[in-house]
């Protein structure tokens, strides 16, 4: 996929996107999703996609979430251009928001649309269930079960390089997944995207050095619009240059920052990306044919047995024979490791045969 193509083609269908007003109906979304194509996506396709899937949730990202289209269609260019074809189909099938980002991420299959209403359900009809203790977390959901992917260390940001220090007793905000134009640069950071081009982070681990603070204090790095909590994420003494590794919790669905730091006195930070959590993706099942040894199956015997096993970690979903005409399969006995083919051989000589065994395995991430 010519990538530069593909990021052009989607602001261009965006652009139209971003100006329209929350109350666009949902049937014109469901009309630009129609007859969607099958196989790898052209930049020209994705583009279509982007703009349905746009179309289809902005609204509801701007009223539940109170986040402009505009702003949420860009900050979403990245996962539109990265996402797998199956699960961007998938995603426009959606009847949910959050089964839509779920099938995004490639965690479609650990989040239906009917878990999503029956949770909602749940916490409109009985307040208690919203708690965290009462409530199921959903496999592969964007606050739980998380999967680590480190990061070669990448500089995202530098105050010395831009904007200055960040005063005392305040705040300043920042990207972590994805900067202006792609890159860090106008936070002082790198020109490169530093690798977070994956899809779903639900948190980042960042590496956070202040530099020559005015006097002794504290700094506390905390999720973008929300309230900055009672706690030091790193402490200092009067120009010092001290550092510590933070984990952030990144806002969902994602908004025009990812993360604010608070400084008590006036202070100058670098902070480096290491790695990043989001929610297991799904992933193609991993087959192989495992053939058996041949052995020789006796004239007009029934019930001949023929073993094959599968390698370790494979679990057999399947077993056959290859043989000559006369002897054919009579019955069979499967086991997560392999299993036996049990043979009838029809004819008045002795068969060389053999067992196969389809064997396969979730990879995983």
């Amino acid at each position: 996929m010519n990538m530069k193509r593909t990021c052009a083609l989607l602001a261009t269908f965006l652009v139209a996107v971003t100006c329209l007003a929350p109350s666009l109906a949902r049937s014109d979304a469901r009309a630009a999703s129609r007859e969607l194509p099958s196989g790898s996506l052209t930049p020209a396709e994705r583009g279509r996609f982007a703009h349905a899937y746009v179309l289809k949730w902005g609204p509801y990202v701007e009223r539940v979430f109170k986040v402009p289209v505009g702003v949420w269609a860009k900050r979403m260019v990245s996962t539109f251009v990265h996402a797998d074809s199956s699960n961007f189909r998938n995603a426009l099938e959606r009847t949910t928001f959050e089964g839509a980002s779920a099938e995004l991420s490639g965690a479609g299959s650990k989040l239906s649309d009917q878990q999503v209403i029956d949770t909602m359900a749940r916490a409109k009809l009985v307040p208690a269930l919203s708690s965290p203790d009462l409530v199921v977390q959903a496999l592969g959901s964007a606050a739980s079960d998380l999967v680590y992917t480190p990061v070669t260390p990448c500089r995202i940001l530098d105050t010395r390089l831009a904007d200055g220090a960040i005063a005392g007793n305040s705040s300043r905000d920042f990207n972590a997944v994805v900067g202006s134009a792609g890159n860090f640069s106008s936070q002082g950071g790198s020109t490169t995207d530093c690798g977070m081009v994956a899809t779903g982070q639900a948190a980042v681990v960042i590496n956070v050095t202040a530099v020559s603070p005015t006097t002794a204090g504290y700094a506390t790095v905390y999720p973008f619009g929300t309230a900055r909590p009672l706690a030091a994420s790193v402490n200092y003494g009067l120009g010092a240059i001290v550092n510590n590794t933070v984990v952030t919790k990144l806002p969902s669905p994602l908004t025009s920052k990812d993360f604010s730091i608070y400084t008590f006195a006036a202070s100058h930070f670098v902070a480096d990306i290491v790695g990043f959590y989001a929610p297991p993706q799904a992933t193609a099942l991993q087959c192989t044919r495992q053939l058996g040894n041949f052995v020789n199956v006796p004239a007009n015997t029934y019930g001949f047995g023929v073993s094959v096993t599968c390698p370790a970690g494979y679990t057999a979903t399947s077993l056959g024979i290859e043989a000559a005409a006369n002897v054919v399969m009579a019955d069979s006995s499967i086991n997560s490791s392999g299993g036996t083919v049990f043979t009838y051989n029809l004819g008045s000589t002795a068969q060389s045969t053999r067992g196969w065994a389809q064997c396969c395995r979730v990879p995983g991430r």
